[in-house]
């Protein structure tokens, strides 16, 4: 049994060292090992015709950190200013996403001005009860899994305001 444990060990090690040197300089998604993501469990209120579990942001500074040295240990090198990112709720709040660190990535600033927009139309459409929570997190699941997908999920998003 130890030595299963060993070599279960050893491959982990070497996939890890495999996807540093396949430099992957910073996520383009976020990494469904470590962000499947995850809904408000512990909600502050409910919003929406659908009454959908809200959480407040609370996301402690020591989480974001953890967030971004588990990003690091799965490969990605993160160069650059931390600043070029932020950490950001994979299925975002406003949509009923919660504050674990299971639906937190660090998304680098160039993304986050593609998806941004995404997640306050699609809120702002969840508002008017135009589409559910459910459709709306798969579209923004879409363009946050392959960014080249934004633009036809905002224009999705367009028709249905």
């Amino acid at each position: 049994m130890m030595h299963s444990m060993k070599t279960k060990l050893a491959l982990l090690t070497l996939l890890l060292s495999f996807n540093s040197i396949a430099g992957n300089a910073y996520p383009r998604s976020p990494d469904l090992r470590q962000t499947p993501g995850s809904l408000c469990h512990t909600p502050d209120s409910h919003r929406y015709p659908e009454q959908i579990p809200y959480c407040d942001r609370d996301v402690e500074w020591t989480a974001k950190e953890l967030v971004f040295i588990t990003y690091k240990k799965l490969g990605y090198s993160l160069s650059g200013e931390r600043s070029q990112y932020k950490i950001d709720h994979f299925i975002p709040l406003c949509a009923g996403g919660s504050n674990s660190e299971d639906n937190l990535w660090p998304q680098y600033y160039t993304l986050s001005e593609r998806t941004d927009l995404i997640e306050t139309r699609g809120c702002e459409i969840l508002a008017k009860g135009k589409i559910t929570q459910k459709e709306l997190i798969a579209l923004i699941m879409r363009a946050k899994l392959d960014f080249k997908e934004a633009p036809a999920v905002l224009k999705i998003l367009n028709k249905l305001r």
